[in-house]
């Protein structure tokens, strides 16, 4: 067993660790424990496979093993890490370990609660790890189960309604991806589910196609992809605060993996004719869900909603098919990752506190509870991408990335893309406005208490995340740098091919 697979192990026994204790506090206790261990493991790995790749190792995959699942079926759990790979698996332990953090108040049916955070990553960890593609699938799945349950029993408003919708919507996009799959399996001569033994085959154009088209929607719509997004504001908006930050943290970065690890990476013939379906597609969707933005007043649907822009840049990044478009489209996975974890915890902090979300029916929080105001503004800037954090260079490297590409048609899609900063920074202005600034207009908020320990913890680690990112960006192109140019190459050997 090596490092990699204890990304494995160590979630599976902090479940079982919860399933012994018997108090509330032993229970949160476990999951705070093995969450912060999930961090520091992420963190040994990401510093031994720098070491590695210094000392010459030019292997795609590094640390990697593999063991029979389903022999018959050629099923093996085979994992291996990169460098897009590790900076996901180093996104999910810090919004994880914030996560455990955040909720340390929940008092309903606490292990419950927080058996299926740890589950949900765990299947994060399997899916990044993995790189057979069955297995790949069935991380995905698992995670649906989780997202399901906390919304259903521990969400707010329409609930149930919610769960349900995420939960048919999810698995509509799951049988697209296992279709595609199984596609890529045949093609193999059904020896194979390896993604780097599918990345030699040189499968008929006229399938690529098709297979393509399955398997970027698939994945789409576990990002959230325009039109299929509708599952992300009814669910974040009725998650309790920890599971809207594990969905649009987490959960959504699935699907925009998946597209570019599986659907564009493996069928490089395809990608380069049909790309421009979801070019179109994210570009509507980075106006639309800014637009939708501006007209809500609930702070967790204007987050729900900007996040659907916001994956519209992922979504636009993988679909123009230059590396330095790539680069910013894994970055923004991860910036938006913790970006919006901290935005869903600043908004449940508030509403813990003042037992609303209504922008307007707020006021003088920062005042009143400075801690979280400044929590709030500081993803807020995040959001309108202001220099100096990592949405700023992200969206930036999608941009210049996108202008790359000559023609007219790519050219607009860049520059509508662009001109949505304008409108996320009126909606966030407006929210932080009317919410965060001026003086308090309710006389029961003079009664509020700032954050406690944990939800201190919780922000400053994700807070150091984005000021890293947007600081020394650097750090992550040279984790990555080598990874993108491997699938830009495939990108052009897949045109020469055909």
């Amino acid at each position: 067993m090596d490092i990699v697979q204890l990304l494995i192990i160590l979630p599976i026994v902090t479940l079982l660790g919860m399933i012994v204790a018997k108090k509330e506090l032993h229970i949160k206790s476990v999951a705070l424990a093995g969450s912060s261990l999930q961090l520091i493991l992420a963190i040994i790995l990401t510093t031994l496979y720098v070491q590695m790749r210094q000392a010459g190792a030019i292997a795609p995959y590094l640390f990697q093993s593999s063991y029979v699942w389903f022999a018959p079926l050629k099923i093996y759990f085979t994992s291996g890490i990169d460098g897009i790979s590790l900076v996901m698996i180093l996104m999910t332990a810090l919004v994880v370990l914030s996560g455990v953090l955040v909720s340390w108040k929940i008092n309903k049916q606490v292990k419950e609660f927080f058996f299926l955070l740890i589950l949900l990553s765990l299947s994060a960890y399997g899916f990044f790890m993995t790189t057979n593609l069955f297995a790949m699938f069935f991380f995905l799945e698992l995670a649906v189960i989780p997202k399901f349950l906390l919304i259903g029993m521990w969400g707010s408003g329409r609930k149930e309604y919610s769960s349900m919708k995420l939960a048919l919507m999810l698995m509509a996009g799951s049988a697209l991806v296992f279709l595609g799959m199984i596609g890529l399996f045949y093609e193999s001569g059904m020896q194979s589910w390896d993604i780097q033994d599918i990345a030699r085959l040189n499968i008929p154009i006229a399938t690529q196609r098709v297979l393509y088209l399955l398997l970027f929607t698939g994945f789409g719509v576990f990002t959230a992809m325009f039109p299929f997004h509708t599952w992300a504001p009814d669910g974040h908006s009725s998650a309790p605060t920890a599971a809207s930050m594990f969905l649009a943290g987490i959960s959504m970065k699935l699907g925009g993996y998946g597209c570019l690890r599986v659907a564009t990476y493996l069928l490089p013939g395809a990608a380069q004719e049909l790309s421009w379906i979801f070019i179109i597609l994210a570009s509507i969707a980075i106006i639309y869900g800014a637009f939708a933005t501006m007209m809500q007043k609930d702070l967790k649907y204007m987050n729900a909603y900007s996040s659907v822009s916001h994956v519209g840049f992922i979504i636009l990044g993988i679909a123009m098919l230059t590396k330095v478009a790539i680069t910013g489209a894994v970055m923004q996975m991860v910036s938006h990752g913790i970006m919006t974890a901290l935005f869903f915890a600043a908004i449940g902090m508030i509403y813990d506190r003042a037992h609303t979300r209504q922008a307007n029916e707020l006021g003088g929080m920062l005042k009143q509870i400075p801690f979280i105001g400044a929590a709030f503004i500081v993803s807020g800037l995040t959001s309108l991408g202001l220099p100096g954090f990592s949405g700023f260079v992200s969206e930036m490297t999608i941009f210049v990335g996108s202008w790359e590409h000559a023609g007219i048609f790519y050219r607009v899609a860049t520059i509508l893309a662009a001109a949505s900063i304008v409108v996320t920074a009126v909606y966030i202005l407006r929210a932080v406005g009317f919410a965060i600034w001026g003086s308090i207009t309710n006389k029961e908020f003079l009664k509020l208490k700032d954050a406690t320990w944990s939800e201190r913890t919780a922000t400053v680690l994700l807070v150091l995340g984005i000021l890293l990112i947007g600081l020394a960006p650097f750090l992550f192109v040279r984790l990555i740098d080598m990874d993108t140019t491997t699938i830009y190459q495939k990108l052009i050997s897949g045109v020469l091919v055909h």
